[in-house]
């Protein structure tokens, strides 16, 4: 299934997309933690199939992130070989951990924003893991499994100077505000067998930029998620942000850094497209 939440900017009523592309009221009070741990997508889906679910009138709706409030967005470094060469690191040991404010996620059209003083804003075409069921210590890989609820795109906006030049960690040049653009959907994981073999694309002003497969992560979901449960848990509604292919401006010839007016395009195989313009802060 595709679930997804739509409306103005903190009015957004959760809906899931039927098989004609219809959106359907969801009957749920949102789309988050409390949610996926209760048995949600269940719920849906059994209600989805007796044709219980009144059809929304969409047009001229806004698409939100799918999921409402994550407790946290947990992101994976340096992901990607080619993605680490171009930024000159070396690929890493253990997958590379940071974290990014929630508040930084937006909606798939919403703009984003290059921050103040940033001269090196840049963008990233991820592929994101929503958690499902609570995780703490996984033992095996096939856990790590059961836990995931679904997947969605996500760009993860960066700005280079403020995560590599100023100091101390990454945090700082990964949540400014609007650099967590999340959807359109959560496509629930049972619609997602392998997640280690979808394309992905984005493109600026209609030029892409990067153009990779999920199949080249050095670490991939499974592992991930495996990973990071021995270091933190991991709560239902959380985002896992897992890496991107190379392409990134940092990495380019002249480093064609993101200005207000420019237009991001991205897209994963299945898990459907966003486009954001981007403004100044």
């Amino acid at each position: 299934m595709k679930l997804l939440r739509v409306g103005p900017v903190g009015q957004e009523r959760p809906v899931v997309m039927d098989g004609a592309g219809n959106l359907r009221d969801i009957g749920e009070p949102e789309i988050d933690g409390a949610f996926l741990a209760s048995g949600g997508v269940a719920r849906v889906r059994d209600a989805l199939e007796r044709d219980e679910l009144p059809v929304v009138a969409a047009e001229g709706l806004r698409v939100g992130a799918p999921v409402a409030r994550p407790g946290k967005i947990v992101c994976i470094g340096l992901n990607y070989s080619d993605h680490a060469a171009e930024s000159g690191a070396e690929v890493p040991a253990e997958p590379v951990v940071f974290m990014k404010a929630t508040n930084t996620m937006i909606g798939p059209y919403d703009e984003v924003l290059v921050p103040r003083n940033s001269l090196k804003t840049d963008w990233e075409v991820e592929l994101a893991v929503i958690i499902g069921k609570r995780a703490r210590y996984l033992g095996s890989r096939e856990e790590a499994r059961e836990v995931i609820a679904g997947y969605a795109v996500v760009n993860d906006v960066s700005e280079r100077e403020f995560q590599l030049e100023r100091g101390g960690q990454w945090d700082k040049g990964k949540s400014c505000e609007t650099f967590n653009p999340l959807g359109p959907w959560l496509v629930t994981a049972d619609e997602v067998p392998d997640p280690q073999n979808l394309a992905m694309r984005l493109s600026v002003n209609g030029e892409v930029r990067q153009d990779g497969v999920t199949k080249n992560m050095i670490f991939d979901v499974a592992e991930i998620v495996r990973y990071l449960s021995q270091f933190m848990v991991l709560d239902p509604g959380d985002v896992i942000n897992t890496g991107t292919p190379a392409g990134v401006a940092m990495g380019m010839p002249g480093q064609p850094y993101l200005r207000a007016g420019d237009v991001m395009e991205l897209e994963i195989e299945g898990l459907g497209r966003q486009r954001q313009t981007v403004g100044q802060a």
